[in-house]
């Protein structure tokens, strides 16, 4: 017989509904077989339901009781993880953490920080965002992140927030090898540029004034939403651009793109780690500390 009583609570973590018999179930709920029938009676009268249909041999669950049993054990397990998240909480482990990753920052090299943060067995939800040039400070400044990463260009100053410089990411231009730039000798200049079409990563901002990075206003443009989309197209040979180096390597690895030096361009990008002052909670800190000593991420920007 199926069967959980006492308001569909389990006794020392267990549930009682596939004890075979009132007796087995009354035994294991340290209950007499009759005090476990008038306290599914006395349920069914405050309820006015019937839980158990009696007609037969043995008695089983009603579809009411059936539906009471499960919706009663989602609710004991809400109620648990409830009691957990509340005593987390007091203890200075926060319910979420927003990170927001600037587009050049790959999250592969999270997975080996995200395993060993999953292993403290803390409740806290980890919420990944990307964004893209002053996105990533906006998220910061005006969208509630708890940290970001790989933001370029200079920080905004306010006491709200603190940063750590986290190195330069270099940048390098190149072009599919049948792009007619390819072929052109090295030492491009600022008009021959022009002459072609460039890939762009659009600003993530919505608040903030957007950022632009070796881009000029008399070239035509594509603009793209993020390095992904930016690289199929570049390796299309359907225009010319800037690239991080990390993420060229492998397509230069490849041959794939094909790297040109330029006269004239920003050489370098300087990448900031930031975080809200005000929520400094131990998950926060956890994945600060983490972070700046992670040999991965300093390999990125050295």
């Amino acid at each position: 017989m199926s069967l959980q009583i006492d308001n569909l609570r389990p006794v020392g973590g267990k549930t009682h509904d596939k004890q075979g018999s009132f007796a087995a179930a009354a035994e294991s709920l340290f209950k007499t077989p009759a005090a476990l029938s008038y306290m599914i009676q006395k349920l069914e009268s405050d309820l006015n339901i019937e839980l158990l249909d009696r007609s037969g041999h043995r008695a089983k669950f009603t579809d009411t009781g059936q539906m009471m049993l499960e919706k009663g054990r989602l609710l004991l397990s809400a109620a648990k993880d409830l009691e957990k998240q509340a005593v987390q909480l007091s203890s200075g482990w926060e319910k979420e953490l927003a990170i927001a990753l600037d587009d050049s920052f790959p999250l592969s090299s999270l997975l080996p920080i995200i395993d060993e943060f999953h292993a403290l067995n803390k409740q806290t939800r980890l919420n990944f965002t990307h964004h893209t040039l002053a996105g990533s400070w906006e998220e910061l400044t005006h969208n509630g992140a708890d940290i970001i990463l790989g933001a370029i260009n200079e920080p905004p100053t306010s006491a709200a927030w603190s940063y750590k410089m986290l190195g330069t990411l270099d940048n390098v231009f190149v072009v599919a090898p049948e792009h007619p730039l390819a072929a052109a000798p090295d030492g491009l200049t600022n008009e021959q540029l022009c002459l072609h079409r460039a890939i762009v990563i659009s600003d993530s901002a919505r608040f903030c004034h957007p950022l632009q990075t070796n881009l000029m206003e008399e070239q035509a443009q594509i603009r793209v939403d993020d390095f992904h989309s930016k690289v199929m197209l570049l390796r299309a040979g359907l225009g010319c651009g800037f690239l991080p180096r990390h993420i060229a390597n492998p397509w230069l690895a490849t041959g794939e793109l094909v790297e040109k030096t330029v006269i004239s361009f920003r050489q370098k990008d300087v990448a900031y780690m930031a975080w809200r002052n005000n929520r400094d909670g131990l998950a926060q800190r956890w994945w600060r500390e983490t972070l700046l000593a992670s040999p991965d991420v300093t390999r990125l920007y050295q």
